[in-house]
């Protein structure tokens, strides 16, 4: 039976994550073909899409990072094919390059870039607004609020850009990306071929000589979509009063719950703009005009309200435009913030968060797995370098390591930066660099800085963290791993013949839950000078249960000779593990049976799983 997100089922309703209502409005739209670069909070997009790949009548592709994936999304729609390409806002960072000219070249077939941002840093190292790269780059925007408008946004945004030939950015947020909602379902057309492409240089090559009438053509589609923004079905005014609100994307969500709990609903005038840019001049010109003060929400930069403070100085309109003033730019936003700002604006008494007189949740502070690969290299990297190293780290779900007792991450850039960054610590200050990068980090990103670490000699070891999948963002798989939740990898790269072929000479390949074996490798690599690689290669305990289907057959205990020193405790902080009537104890149901802790305590056992 086919997946409901592959039905030809119009005026269906389903309850959907936003993220798969992204995922039906692609199908909706025809699309042909899909890539991406997994980070959250995109991730759920590209994993349906793989998930019901086998059903599908599109092609789709874990590329091995944003800049890969857009430039096969531009390639794609370059021959002809309605294409989506996602990846979190930190990824369009990666991809910024290929972007830039895409926006010249034009997209034939249609081509959306979902961009997900994450205000609050919910996941990620900073809170930019890609907004921002839209207004550089010359792309329309389409900012749902809804997990309706996600999949209506989708489809209309692909159909738009296949229009006009424009690469169209679609802005979201977590709240939107992980939001439910009910979603009536549209018709799903067979996608059909490609066209295919059609050769022509001075549309396609960006040469300098081509490249400036390229660029006329892109500052006029750009009017052509401002026109379609003045009558979009996505801009609309609600309500009437002298106070005008503005929002676009979550906010409207905010705005909306705002005014409701106020009282307000009818007595405020609301723009809402899920088609904000090109902004459509008109339609807020005569909305300014229409109100006597306006108030401006928008999550993070002050976007919509600098445009609309620039229609209203040229136009020659006295108003007053209130925004970041009274909104912050970091951070999300909430109802209650909303509602108080604009009980203020009409000189009404603030409301005081819900207080509901329940109980404190308990902290749950982010850790390492129970089980996991990465503590057993942290715990022998420490033994080994203590604090006398200096410890780069990388993106990826073995950043916690910098959590104590392990404290192996001090500083850190971006995807791929550890051993580039650690190789300019070492550099300029002589001292001793370990830097850290997992297996999918590696391909996305690790291999030039591999390469710049030798051609430059460099003196640095580099841990790579293999545990055979793209851990943090939900298992998806890198082109090193043996095997997928759809079956196995018959290409497989093995990470040693790649480094040993960048020029690497000094490389091991260890077990880390074989403590005796990786602090030998540690030692010996200690030892020695240059770019020297120490592989730690076993699978991520969930990924294991998972896919490999296996479990290990014991788990630990405490036995009754443990004296309550809680060494297992304080050098390792397994999840696992915690103190009972001043002893330590294991959690069975908890334990992964990796071992590590009864190689650091003798006062551990081992015994079978369910005894």
């Amino acid at each position: 039976m086919a997946n409901p997100l592959l039905g030809d089922t119009p005026g269906e309703t389903h309850l959907l994550l936003g993220n798969e209502a992204i995922v039906r409005g692609a199908i909706e739209a025809g699309i042909q073909v899909v890539s991406c670069y997994p980070g959250t909070p995109s991730s759920e997009v590209p994993d349906t899409f793989y998930r019901i790949s086998p059903e599908g009548k599109y092609y789709f592709e874990y590329s091995v990072n944003e800049k890969v994936a857009l430039e096969v999304a531009g390639g794609a729609t370059l021959a002809g094919a309605m294409t989506l390409c996602t990846m979190k806002h930190v990824g369009v960072n990666v991809a910024a390059d290929p972007l830039m000219t895409l926006c010249y070249t034009g997209a034939p077939g249609g081509m959306v870039l979902l961009s997900a941002d994450d205000p609050g840093c919910h996941s990620s190292q900073n809170e930019q607004d890609n907004r921002i790269y839209a207004r550089i780059a010359g792309m329309p925007i389409l900012e749902p609020s809804t997990a309706q408008e996600a999949k209506d946004m989708t489809r209309d945004g692909l159909l738009l850009s296949k229009k006009h030939g424009a690469p169209l950015l679609l802005r979201t947020t977590t709240r939107v990306n992980h939001l439910r909602g009910s979603v009536e379902f549209g018709p799903a057309p067979d996608p059909g071929k490609a066209e295919g492409f059609k050769r022509n240089p001075s549309k396609f090559v960006p040469i300098p000589a081509f490249s400036r009438p390229m660029h006329l053509a892109l500052l006029d589609r750009i009017e052509a979509l401002r026109e379609e923004a003045e009558n979009s079905v996505y801009n609309t005014v609600t309500g009437s009063g002298d106070l005008g609100i503005v929002c676009s994307g979550i906010s409207c969500a905010y705005v909306a719950d705002a005014l409701e709990n106020a009282g307000l609903t009818d007595k405020v005038s609301v723009l809402q703009l899920g088609f904000p840019y090109p902004l459509p001049e008109k339609k807020c010109l005569d909305f300014l005009k229409s109100v006597k003060q306006v108030l401006v929400v928008e999550e993070l930069e002050p976007m919509v309200e600098n445009e609309f403070r620039v229609l209203a100085q040229k136009n020659d309109i006295s108003i007053d435009i209130i925004g970041k003033e009274m909104l912050p730019k970091y951070g999300e936003f909430s109802v209650t913030m909303v509602e108080n700002v604009i009980r203020k604006l009409l000189g009404q008494s603030p409301v005081e968060a819900c207080d509901c007189d329940l109980p404190e949740l308990p902290n749950r502070p982010p850790n390492l797995c129970a089980g996991c690969p990465h503590r057993g290299t942290y715990f022998a990297a420490k033994q080994v370098f203590g604090d006398d190293a200096v410890y780069s780290s990388d993106i990826g779900c073995y950043t916690l390591g910098i959590l104590p007792p392990l404290q192996a991450a001090d500083f850190l850039v971006c995807m791929g930066s550890s051993i580039s960054a650690g190789g300019g610590v070492a550099q300029a200050s002589g001292q001793t660099v370990v830097a850290f990068i997992g297996d999918s980090t590696f391909f996305h990103s690790g291999l030039s800085g591999v390469a710049n670490a030798v051609f430059n000699q460099h003196d640095i070891l580099l841990v790579v963290l293999d545990n055979r999948t793209t851990a943090m963002t939900g298992h998806q798989p890198n082109p090193g791993v043996d095997r997928t939740v759809l079956g196995e990898n018959d290409h497989p790269l093995d990470i040693e013949s790649a480094v040993r072929g960048l020029g690497v000479t000094e490389v091991r390949t260890v077990n880390p839950f074989n403590q005796k074996k990786t602090l030998a490798a540690f030692e010996e690599l200690k030892a020695l000078s240059g770019v020297r690689v120490l592989i730690a290669k076993e699978p991520c305990p969930l990924f294991t249960r998972r896919v490999y289907k296996k479990v290990a057959p014991q788990v630990a205990y405490v036995a009754e000779s443990c004296t309550g020193q809680f060494d297992c405790l304080d050098k390792l902080a397994c999840p696992a593990m915690y103190k009972e009537g001043g002893k330590a104890a294991v959690n069975p149901m908890l334990c992964n049976g990796c071992m590590l802790c009864l190689q650091v305590c003798g006062h551990i056992k081992a015994k079978k799983r369910g005894s």
